[in-house]
């Protein structure tokens, strides 16, 4: 048995494996949404060189995000029997290669299969990330590292989309696109693999089905936690949605907007990276419900904003719209790892698995209200998902701790241990 004297210190803020964890964690968010999300700026090429409607592109997302959803909870399993960086690294590295092979994609339906492919891949590194966060940083900076990692989604969301765009621009393939966003996620792999620190306090769990269904068995009649699930789906199905169908709306009237114009508007990415970071240290400061509301309802006044036909309101919308969902999942991802301790890996595969599924069958739903009613068919769906967010936010502020988590949620003496533990969020 390992001395527990013999383990290092938990990861703070300002020391050089904080550093390390959340750097690496940062490319590893980059490459996650980099690859997951390039194809979003490709949708109107991909429309139009192989003959799609707007949702039959969309599903070059969803099918990802769905496959990634369904293959999170048992990868939960193999990470907590094997390893937490070893898990992260094969996941990075396929998601990666698999990226490069999409350009040789000989068909749509080939494609699709590539792209179940790379949601597989990913989904063993989105059940571990948070995990290995939990388990490895000291929890009173848990909250600024969950934080970079989001930031570090953020920022792949925005590369990825960019890189598309631009190469798309220059050469006039999607297929160069894809495969350049697939050679960056192959650097941010490497990356990963030289910097993230050794996982110390991992505790290698039972892998057997019956352990897993005994994981998710305790994590789901906890009523938290199911609100915070809800949160993550609807919230994620309306970004998804926005960010879809966004590019399709500027190349219309009253806009006529070119394809790279149109994808350099994914810069707003950018803002939600910054959001999600800040909202990290406003958790650690406030606690989770006073950060969590105000986001979501920042989403809220992002999409009346864009509901204006002009570049003028689209533009500032959509960066309001973003800074709001990237700190509202700061906020629900980091209090589901912080009240699902008690469960290992599965509380937070759980929400993933509701979050990308969100993105899976909320995004193509949205295709569906986008060819009903334009864009605002898609304003009033996105609100509505927004409006199940904030009804699940505002009920959570007063939810008692999760049973064993009090003692965990501080040391005692802490100013964290002195708050109330309904207003930081168990």
């Amino acid at each position: 048995m390992t001395d527990a004297a013999a383990i290092p210190a938990a990861h703070l803020r300002g020391t050089p494996g904080f550093r390390r964890a959340t750097g690496a964690l940062f490319a590893a968010g980059l490459t996650t949404f980099m690859t997951l999300y390039c194809v979003q700026a490709l949708l109107p090429a991909l429309s139009f060189d192989l003959h799609l409607t707007p949702a039959a592109s969309s599903l070059t997302v969803s099918v990802s995000t769905a496959s990634m959803a369904l293959a999170v909870v048992p990868l939960t399993a193999v990470s907590d029997a094997w390893s937490r960086t070893g898990m992260m690294t094969l996941a990075l590295s396929c998601a990666a290669l698999l990226g490069i092979a999409a350009a040789f994609a000989p068909n749509f339906p080939a494609l699709l299969v590539i792209r179940v492919l790379q949601g597989l891949s990913l989904a063993g590194l989105q059940a571990t990330a948070m995990s290995y966060l939990a388990e490895e940083v000291d929890r009173a900076s848990l909250g600024q590292a969950m934080g970079l990692y989001v930031a570090g989604n953020g920022i792949g969301g925005m590369a990825g989309r960019l890189v598309a765009d631009g190469v798309l621009e220059v050469t006039g393939s999607w297929r160069w696109a894809i495969g350049a966003v697939g050679a960056a996620a192959a650097v941010c792999a490497v990356l990963f693999r030289l910097t993230i620190p050794a996982s110390v306090r991992f505790v290698r769990r039972d892998p057997r089905p019956r352990a897993l269904a005994a994981g998710i068995g305790r994590a789901l009649p906890d009523s938290g936690l199911l609100r915070l699930y809800l949160i993550g789906f609807v919230a994620m199905a309306a970004f998804v949605t926005v960010y879809n169908y966004l590019g399709f709306r500027l190349i219309a009237a009253p806009f006529h907007l070119s394809q790279t114009a149109a994808g350099l508007l994914f810069v707003a990415y950018a803002a939600g990276s910054f959001s999600s970071a800040a909202a990290g240290r406003l958790v650690d400061r406030f606690g989770r419900p006073r950060v969590l509301i105000p986001a979501l309802l920042t989403t809220v006044a992002g999409l009346v904003v864009m509901l204006v036909p002009h570049l003028g309101a689209v533009v500032p919308g959509l960066v309001v719209f973003t800074v709001g969902f990237f700190a509202a999942h700061a906020v629900a991802s980091g209090w589901v790892g912080g009240r699902a301790t008690a469960l290992g890996a599965q509380g937070a595969a759980v929400y993933l698995f509701f979050y990308y599924m969100g993105s899976a069958v909320g995004g193509t739903v949205g295709g569906v209200a986008y060819a009903a009613d334009a864009w605002p068919g898609v304003t009033l769906y996105c609100l509505g998902l927004i409006a199940l967010a904030l009804i699940s936010a505002v009920t959570l502020r007063r939810l008692r701790p999760a049973t064993g988590q009090v003692a965990a949620a501080a040391a005692p003496g802490t100013a964290a241990a002195a708050e109330p533990e309904a207003e930081r969020g168990a």
